[in-house]
């Protein structure tokens, strides 16, 4: 049976699981913060203050301690790709319908990831490069900031935004063209400084900092306006997140489904993949950003 011949695509399971993959691997959000399980839909959650414990001396009363309660509430935001074909794909042999859908993955996957990106750290919608309205609370909007100047020292850049910092910092995210720097550092005997600090997406070793490497810190490819950013230092418990819809894949057949002219009249069909993120930030005043004042 061909692999595009009903309505809604289902991927063979080895496509999805790399989909979902690709969809959180190169987020820095997704590398710095665990994911976590939702449920679809506005979701309330509850949170207490931390009690503390009491030594009690023998035949001595035992004391309360109040803890003060407070509720989140995690929204749903949805990204989806939409991308074109001509319609000659579907009476292609059975191998070459799965080479598109593995064309689709792997293009797919990597934007959805970068949409995580773009929305928890600057409010961002990826396809206009402006801000996306129910965004009202991002990463860059924290006032706690450090400004490069010509010839700073990238390590007291560190230093000076983690004594920014509210609580304890525990990973940086960082955009590739100030990462540079860090890999060019070398001692007196021309080894690396940081020998475990690389470009490429994974969590490594930044001077005892986690840290996690993408362009989607600046938004350089996307942000209609230049944002400057350069780094994140924070406490990246302080957002929660996760999948509460997984990607779908629909095969679009009639219509306009992104206003670029009807579907049947310039011979094409289209593929839609979506994910529904979920997401709430903490204390913003957890996070300082680096922002490069030269720029």
């Amino acid at each position: 049976m061909a692999v595009l011949s009903t309505s809604t695509l289902a991927l063979p399971d080895h496509m999805t699981s790399g989909l979902l993959e690709k969809a959180q691997y190169g987020s820095v959000i997704s590398q710095l913060s665990g994911s976590t399980p939702m449920q679809f839909g506005n979701t309330t959650s509850m949170t207490f203050s931390n009690p503390k414990a009491e030594f009690v001396g023998e035949g001595a009363q035992k004391s309360s301690d109040s803890v003060t309660p407070s509720t989140v509430t995690i929204k749903p935001y949805k990204a989806q790709v939409t991308m074109r074909f001509n319609e000659e794909v579907q009476w292609a042999d059975e191998a070459y319908q799965l080479g598109v859908l593995q064309q689709l993955a792997d293009k797919t996957g990597p934007a959805l990831a970068r949409a995580l990106d773009l929305g928890i750290i600057h409010g961002l919608n990826p396809l206009s490069g402006t801000a996306f309205a129910p965004i009202t609370k991002y990463l860059s909007q924290t006032t706690n900031a450090v400004e490069i100047a010509s010839g700073d020292d990238r390590i007291a850049n560190l230093d000076a935004a983690e004594n920014l910092v509210s609580g304890i910092p525990n990973g940086v995210a960082i955009d590739p063209t100030w990462g540079k720097g860090f890999r060019t550092l070398r001692d007196a005997n021309g080894r690396r400084i940081f020998p475990d600090f690389t470009l490429t997406p994974g969590v490594t070793d930044l001077d005892g900092y986690r840290a996690a490497v993408s362009d989607t810190v600046s938004a350089s490819q996307e942000a209609a306006t230049p944002t400057n950013l350069k780094a994140l230092v924070g406490d990246y418990s302080q957002i929660v997140w996760g999948v509460q819809k997984q990607i779908g894949v629909e095969k679009i057949l009639f219509g306009d489904p992104d206003g670029q002219g009807d579907l049947k009249r310039n011979n094409q069909i289209a593929l839609r993949a979506e994910i529904v993120y979920g997401w709430v930030i903490g204390d913003l005043s957890s996070f300082a950003k680096i922002v490069d004042a030269v720029a």
